[in-house]
């Protein structure tokens, strides 16, 4: 959108944050509550080493705001040395609800030791921290940042890791939801189901340290069970037996957004008075990395002529963001200038691509979870408004049905009413349509200035 160097994606650190919608609310319940009292009650079995299964307690040790820490206890087991909370556990694991999903805590974990039958997951014996006993071990193992990326959409992948050094991996995809049965919940209830493929090498039991893991997390409540199939053949599996958490209807997982790596399109855009003669421009996702990608537009025909650009997009739970985005063009269009007047003329914004047009103005591009109804404002200061010089309100209006060149679409609406003091043509309405697995399909800006853009999917 400005003139400049290309962009490259960096990974992005993520801060340690309540979950929070685009109104700044947070979504009640979560993935992984944490009341004061609650508890879960688990039986855990190795099919190997572990075979007549142990019953596990699980509580609430501490919890302070986004940061909370779940132990447990084991009918008849030991309790833990020097782990304790003002009172004894077998173990304990801390967790934080970040924007972008659920991380292994900074206080990370303590427990007792592996029993002795089982593998040991490090290079030597002595001191070795690793442990995969017991039902919160086996759900932080080879994914510790994060145990569950958010927001949960279709199509979803992210890498992680694990293990006391970092040194356990693992690639992670969510596979939809299905209805489950386990004692805590005799009548089926909807799990989103995530696949882990850990791999762990080097240690002396680095067979049991890798294979693949599958957790069924229940929304309102946490996970429900978790499968580990282990390399070495071992099956560790371990199955919610009580709760005095509620489920609750998941919020939906369609992703209007896809940040999928290879996703391509190519669309057609016109402006009424400006630019009659279509442009036609491609872009693909070139670029992805934990929830943030980088897309690439080129043109294809028509008046301008884009030389080099990259759009930076991430998904969080505050809603899908553009972080930067830096476009060369040469254009026989001539639009009106657009603001903002605090910014010399150089750096001022110009729309030579849809995703110029699709990103002006303010944050988030659209909610993680959107609703009709949804509604955000752009705020009168901050980033957005120094960049752009915008304020305005945006709202979900719902599904819609959508007819363009490219297909038909059940797409996601969103209105934008925008406000660029002292420029017509950066001021008007814009209707943004996201189609699941696609991404936008069609946007309309009624600029200030009586002008119209329309951009069409149409591969």
């Amino acid at each position: 959108m400005r003139a400049g160097g290309l962009l490259f994606l960096v990974y992005l650190v993520l801060s340690v944050v309540p979950a929070a919608t685009a109104d700044g609310t947070p979504p009640a319940p979560s993935w992984l509550p944490h009341a004061a009292d609650a508890t879960w009650t688990y039986q855990f079995t190795d099919s190997l080493y572990n075979t007549a299964g142990t019953t596990e307690h699980v509580s609430v040790v501490k919890a302070s705001g986004s940061d909370f820490t779940l132990g447990w206890t084991v009918d008849g087991g030991p309790n833990a040395n020097g782990c304790q909370y003002g009172q004894t556990f077998n173990g304990w694991v801390a967790f934080s609800e970040t924007n972008g999903g659920i991380f292994n805590g900074a206080d990370g974990w303590c427990g007792n030791p592996p029993p002795p039958q089982f593998p040991i997951l490090c290079a030597t014996s002595s001191g070795c921290p690793n442990v995969l006993s017991s039902t919160l071990y086996n759900l932080i193992w080879g994914s510790r940042t994060p145990i569950l990326a958010e927001p949960v959409l279709r199509g979803s992948t992210w890498s992680a890791t694990g293990g006391a050094q970092g040194d356990v991996g693992s690639a992670n995809d969510y596979a939809g939801t299905e209805q489950i049965t386990v004692p805590a919940f005799p009548q089926p209830v909807i799990a989103a189901k995530v696949r882990s493929q850990i791999t762990q090498a080097g240690a002396l039991g680095d067979p049991y340290g890798s294979g693949v893991r599958t957790v069924w997390w229940v929304y309102g409540v946490g996970p429900v069970k978790v499968e580990l199939d282990h390399s070495g053949g071992a099956v560790t599996t371990a199955v919610l037996q009580s709760t005095n958490q509620t489920p609750a209807a998941p919020p939906g997982d369609a992703n209007y957004f896809p940040l999928t790596l290879g996703l391509k399109g190519k669309f057609s855009w016109t402006n009424s008075k400006y630019m009659k003669k279509p442009e036609i421009q491609s872009y693909s996702i070139d670029q992805v990395a934990n929830g943030s990608a980088q897309v690439t537009v080129a043109s294809v025909s028509g008046p301008i002529k884009v030389l080099k650009s990259a759009y930076a997009f991430t998904a969080r739970l505050d809603g899908v963001t553009n972080l930067l985005g830096v476009t060369q063009a040469q254009s026989l269009a001539k639009p009106p200038a657009l603001g903002p007047r605090s910014l010399p003329v150089n750096e001022r914004r110009h729309f030579f691509t849809p995703f110029d047009l699709m990103t002006y103005g303010f944050n988030p591009v659209i909610p993680a979870y959107p609703a009709a109804g949804n509604t955000w404002k752009g705020a009168p200061s901050g980033r957005d408004y120094q960049l752009y010089g915008v304020t305005g309100t945006t709202t979900v209006l719902g599904v819609q049905t959508v007819k363009v060149p490219g297909g038909t679409f059940k797409a996601l609406a969103v209105r934008s009413v925008l406000k660029q003091q002292g420029f017509p043509f950066g001021s008007g309405t814009r209707t943004s349509w996201f189609a699941p697995g696609r991404g936008l399909v069609k946007l309309v800006f009624k600029h200030g200035d009586g002008s119209v853009s329309t951009v069409q999917l149409i591969h």
